[in-house]
């Protein structure tokens, strides 16, 4: 993935050029903030058309990771991300890659709904005008294809220049989703997209992640350990430890498997506690 020139292109890490399943490498990964050591020894392969969950206790890491995947922890001037995270074979911390085109290749939707304060269509088409679009009718298109990925275009076509900010919370949300898709992303990382949401807007999330899986790669970040057994092919457990020199804790990651063997069989006995509820 190098910086985009015009006369070179990231073709190379694009999913057709490329054999393997494996979309994510993370090899011995750390994040500092400072002189904290906030993650440490992350190592796992995340696939092509899965969703994988991050499960475990507030503070052990789990979105500090996620943002490691599309460099948004690049925005924090103390931050330092060690060992490797390859896309494709390719690091992502690379001197010759650029952050921007790493984040139009790997969307993000947030915590809690961030709609721009911008109509409906204009919330969609953001991405695709920022990278160049210019056509009403082209726009026009992706707009309609990118909300009816997000199963919102029904709910929606009669009042697409309506803000956004007049959706409800479940709509906004599908609306940011919507945004991510509309620049065609390769991977949609979420940071527990449903903590915000009522249990019928968290099933239509969970009904449009299971939906849209075979054309994206989805990571979650999620406190829900039922939500992480509904959707979720493969989950990570992660926890913290205690610093020997200060009463911070460094997250890490205790066990990464298919997601029936996390819930039932799981190696750890950390894991087990967790996923049985008798800590966390």
């Amino acid at each position: 993935m190098p910086v985009d020139t015009d006369s070179q292109q990231p073709h190379d890490v694009s999913p057709s050029t490329h054999s393997s399943d494996e979309v994510f490498q993370l090899k011995d990964l750390e994040v500092h903030y400072g002189k904290f050591r906030a993650v440490r020894d992350v190592n796992m392969v995340l696939r092509k058309h899965e969703i994988t969950a991050f499960i475990g206790p507030s503070g052990c890491g789990k979105t500090t990771v996620l943002r490691c995947l599309n460099r948004m922890n690049d925005v924090i001037d103390s931050a330092k991300v060690g060992g490797q995270v390859l896309y494709h074979g390719v690091d992502l911390y690379g001197s010759s890659v650029s952050a921007t085109e790493v984040r139009r290749r790997i969307g993000m939707v947030f915590q809690r709904p961030n709609p721009f304060p911008k109509s409906i269509y204009e919330n969609v088409a953001f991405g695709p005008k920022v990278n160049g679009v210019r056509s009403k009718s082209e726009l026009d298109g992706i707009v309609e294809e990118s909300l009816k990925s997000a199963a919102l275009w029904d709910e929606v076509k009669t009042r697409l220049k309506s803000s956004a900010l007049g959706m409800s919370g479940g709509q906004q949300q599908r609306l940011c989703i919507a945004r991510a898709i509309a620049v065609q992303p390769e991977v949609i990382l979420m940071d527990e997209p449903c903590s915000a949401l009522d249990p019928v807007a968290t099933a239509r999330i969970e009904d449009l992640m299971q939906g849209i899986k075979d054309r994206y790669t989805i990571v979650i970040v999620t406190h829900n350990m039922q939500q992480a057994g509904r959707v979720s092919d493969r989950t990570g457990f992660f926890t913290t430890e205690v610093n020997p020199d200060s009463d911070r804790r460094t997250g890490m990651l205790v066990e990464f498997d298919r997601t029936p063997v996390i819930f039932s069989s799981p190696r750890d006995k950390r894991t087990e506690a967790y996923v049985t509820g008798r800590f966390g």
